[in-house]
């Protein structure tokens, strides 16, 4: 049954929203401007807010998704596995060669389900972090970087600590030159694009 939920989550967890939603409402290949990055910044920095919300809500559900079936399965163990492999598959999607986003709005809807107390907090953090100095890359690895420390502060269950500390770990890792131009000073901050400038 594990081996089915993961091979079922990282399925789900490939299909690259971020790509899809501007390729058919905006009719650009979200690969070929911007950063490049399949995520919700880069479509929200090109096609503008409506259709970043529309691959946002995409790579959200995603993560929401495999691990609701996780936990009505097999418990904790199935959610960490449903959304854990759903986030891989985002990041590393079979569709688009294995180069996807950074996991971020996936790991958003994995907290919703694995740790809404924690995933709200974040959620207020990252939105005052983005307000404060407009690096979407910097909230990120912030929140990343939280993870794990708040669901210690917390009493999440030990298997979830871990799991917290690996996708934070990930998550970073996943901005390490992001991580390299905020250090420069070379970082872009958030600017929110349209359909008329691409």
């Amino acid at each position: 049954m594990q081996f089915i939920i993961a091979i079922i989550s990282y399925f789900i967890g490939s299909i690259p929203f971020s790509f899809l939603i501007p390729k058919y409402i905006g009719q650009v290949d979200i690969r070929k401007v911007g950063s490049g990055n399949t995520g919700t910044t880069n479509v929200v920095r090109t096609l503008g807010l409506k259709v970043g919300v529309l691959a946002f809500i995409g790579d959200f559900l995603k993560g929401v998704l495999p691990t609701l079936i996780g936990l009505m399965t097999l418990g904790t163990k199935g959610a960490i596995i449903g959304g854990g492999l759903a986030v891989l598959g985002h990041c590393y999607p079979v569709w688009l060669k294995f180069k996807g986003g950074k996991g971020i709005a996936t790991s958003a809807g994995v907290l919703v389900v694995l740790t809404p107390n924690v995933f709200f907090i974040l959620l207020a953090l990252q939105f005052a972090i983005i307000f404060a100095t407009r690096y979407m890359s910097l909230a990120s690895i912030i929140s990343g970087a939280l993870f794990p420390v708040l669901c210690m502060l917390l009493s999440k269950p030990s298997e979830v600590v871990l799991f917290a500390a690996l996708l934070g770990a990930f998550v970073i890792y996943r901005h390490q030159a992001n991580l390299k131009r905020l250090i420069k000073g070379e970082e872009k901050k958030l600017t929110i694009g349209s359909k008329k400038r691409v």
